[in-house]
C-alpha cells in the first residue's frame, strides 16, 4: 500500500510551490470574481478601527486587502498595472489572470514541462491580442451611440453618472480625450455635501485664509508662489548691528512695495505652496486679495498650466511691473463655495485646451466614495474607448477568440501546444463568470451563444443576463474598450506566466549590519 502512495506524495512535493502558489492565486481571484457583470454583487471591506468600504470596484477590493502570500501579491499587481494603464476592468484581469494561473497549473500536472506551457502561453496571449485588435470597432467621434453605451456599461448602468461624464468628454473635446498624458478620471472628485455637476474649472481642495469673509473675484489676476509670501530674512547676528537693522528696515519697506505692485497689477488671488507673513496678510485683508496657503505643488501646477500664470519665487516679486504683469495668470471668477468648502476657480476660457472637474455627490461619506469610483471608470472606459475602439462585452470576444485559438493550436507542433490550449480554456472564464452570477448554468448558455456566433457570423453573440436568451450585444449596447480587454489580457498572461515559472520559494535572511 505505501509503494503504492509513494510516487503521489513524490509528485505532490515536485509541485508543492506552484500547487501552494496556485491556491492563493485562486484565493485572491475569488474575491473578486462574484463582483462581475450586471449581477455581480458587491464586497464589504472592514478594517481594523471598523472602518468599512462597500463597493463592486476590483482595484479597490484588491488595493484594501491584507494579503501577505508573495504569488497573491503578484495577482495584485494585474489590477494595479490595469489601473494605471486603462483605468478600468480591473476585475475581468484578476479573473482572466487566475484562469490563466489554474489552466496553467493544470496543464503542468500532467506532465507537461513547465518551460513549454509557459512557452505556449505567451505565444497564446499574443495571438488572442491580436485577434482582438483586428476585431476592434473604431469610435470616430463623441456622437457614436455605442460610446456613451460603453460609459453606461462602464459606469455600472447609472445614467446620472454617464450623464455627467458625456457632459464633461464633450468640453474637453476629442483632442485632449486622445491625449495621453491627459485623464479624465482625475477630474473626478467627490463631496457628500455637493451634488453631480460638471465645473469648468479646478476645485481646490484647500481653503483661503477668513474664508467666510472672502469676496466673489471675477476677472482677476492670479499670482502663484513656490515660496512663502513674506520679506527677506537675516541671520539674527546681522541685525544687532545698526547697517543689519538698517538693511532689515530696507527689506520690510522693499516688501511693502511689492504688495502694492501686486494689488496695483489687479491681482485678487495668491496661491502660495508655504505660508504668508502676517503683515502681508494683513494688507491683503484690507486689499481684498484671497490667499490660499499651503497649497500642494501638483494643484499650483494645475492652476499655472490652467490660467497661464508663472511659478515664482518670493525674489521675483522684485522685478519690473511688466516683466512681472506677463508671469501673472487671468481667471473670470474665483470664489469660496461654502457649501463644498472648497474655493472654485474657473477656467480661463482657453477653448483649444478646456480644463473640468467632475463633482460627484451622495448622502454619506460611503455612497459618495463608490459613486466617485464609479464615475473614474466610467471616465476611463470613455477615454480608452475613443482611443482604441470598442468590442462587444460581456465576453462574447474573448468566447469567439478562445475557440480561434484552438483552431490554431492544432497546426503547431510540439508541446507549447498545450500552452495554448490553457489561453483558450482561459478567455472563456470572463464570461462563464459572469453567467454564474446571474444565476445560469455557464456550460449551457456558453454553448448557445457560441452556436449563435457561429450561426449569425458575429462575435456579438451572447447571452440576455436578465431573460437567458440570446441575443446580439452591440445592437443592445453591450460594448466595451477594446484597450481594457488587451491590456488586460496581456498584464494577465505576463503575471500568470510568473506565477507558473516559480519553482520554490525561500524566505530570504535578514541583512547583517554590515550589508
Amino acid at each position: 500500500m505505501s509503494q503504492g502512495q509513494q510516487p503521489v506524495r513524490e509528485g505532490e512535493e515536485r509541485y508543492a510551490a506552484l500547487l501552494n502558489n496556485s491556491n492563493a492565486v485562486r484565493a485572491v481571484t475569488s474575491a473578486v470574481e462574484g463582483t462581475l457583470g450586471p449581477k455581480g454583487l458587491d464586497v464589504m471591506l472592514v478594517g481594523d478601527r471598523g472602518e468599512v468600504i462597500i463597493t463592486n470596484d476590483g482595484v479597490t477590493i484588491l488595493d484594501k486587502m491584507d494579503v501577505s502570500h508573495p504569488a497573491a501579491r503578484l495577482l495584485i499587481q494585474v489590477a494595479r498595472s490595469q489601473q494605471k494603464k486603462v483605468g478600468d476592468g480591473t476585475t475581468t484581469a484578476t479573473v482572466l489572470a487566475g484562469a490563466l494561473v489554474q489552466e496553467g497549473v493544470s496543464q503542468i500536472v500532467k506532465g507537461v514541462p513547465a518551460s513549454k506551457v509557459v512557452a505556449g502561453m505567451q505565444q497564446g496571449v499574443r495571438m488572442a491580442a491580436d485577434s482582438l485588435r483586428n476585431r476592434t470597432r473604431e469610435i470616430r467621434d463623441l456622437d457614436d451611440p455605442l460610446l456613451a453605451k460603453a460609459v453606461y456599461v462602464a459606469g455600472r448602468e447609472r445614467e446620472d453618472i454617464v450623464a455627467l461624464v458625456m457632459e464633461a468628454a464633450s468640453i474637453v473635446g476629442l483632442r485632449k480625450l486622445k491625449d495621453p498624458s491627459y485623464s479624465l478620471a482625475e477630474a473626478v472628485t467627490a463631496h457628500e455635501k455637493g451634488n453631480n455637476e460638471v465645473f469648468e474649472g479646478l476645485l481646490l481642495r484647500q481653503a483661503p485664509l477668513y474664508p467666510h469673509d472672502t469676496p466673489e473675484l471675477a476677472d482677476t489676476r492670479i499670482l502663484v508662489l513656490h515660496d512663502a509670501l513674506e520679506p527677506e530674512t537675516l541671520d539674527e547676528e546681522v541685525l544687532t548691528t545698526e547697517a543689519g537693522f538698517a538693511r532689515y528696515m530696507e527689506l520690510r519697506e522693499r516688501f511693502a512695495r511689492d504688495l502694492s505692485v501686486l494689488a496695483e497689477l489687479g491681482v485678487g488671488l495668491i496661491l502660495l505652496e508655504k505660508g504668508i507673513h502676517p503683515d502681508a496678510e494683513q494688507f491683503c485683508m484690507d486689499h481684498g486679495i484671497m490667499v490660499i496657503p499651503r497649497v500642494s505643488r501638483k494643484d499650483l501646477a494645475r492652476v499655472s498650466l490652467m490660467t497661464g500664470a508663472v511659478p515664482l519665487r518670493r525674489t521675483a516679486l522684485h522685478k519690473e511691473r511688466d516683466s512681472l504683469s506677463r508671469l501673472l495668470g487671468f481667471t473670470p471668477l474665483a470664489r469660496y463655495d461654502e457649501l463644498l468648502e472648497r474655493v472654485r476657480i474657473r477656467s480661463g476660457g482657453q477653448k483649444e485646451d478646456p480644463v473640468v472637474t467632475l463633482i460627484v455627490g451622495a448622502s454619506t461619506a460611503e455612497v459618495v466614495g463608490e459613486a466617485a469610483r464609479i464615475a473614474a471608470d466610467a471616465a476611463s472606459a470613455l477615454q480608452a474607448a475613443i482611443s482604441g475602439g470598442i468590442l462587444p462585452g460581456g465576453g462574447t470576444a474573448e468566447l469567439a477568440v478562445s475557440y480561434e485559438l484552438e483552431r490554431r493550436r492544432e497546426a503547431v507542433k510540439g508541446m507549447e501546444a498545450y500552452g495554448i490550449a490553457a489561453v483558450a480554456a482561459a478567455l472563456r472564464k470572463p464570461m462563464a463568470q459572469i453567467l454564474l452570477n446571474a444565476g445560469y448554468n455557464p456550460l449551457e448558455k456558453m454553448e448557445e451563444a457560441r452556436a449563435a456566433q457561429l450561426a449569425e457570423e458575429c462575435d456579438g453573440m451572447g447571452v440576455d443576463c436578465d431573460t437567458g436568451l440570446v441575443i446580439h450585444y452591440e445592437e443592445h449596447g453591450i460594448v466595451d474598450p477594446a484597450l481594457v480587454k488587451i491590456h488586460g489580457l496581456l498584464t494577465a498572461g505576463e503575471v500568470a506566466c510568473a506565477v507558473l515559472r516559480i519553482h520554490n520559494v525561500i524566505k530570504m535572511r535578514k541583512p547583517s549590519g554590515n550589508e
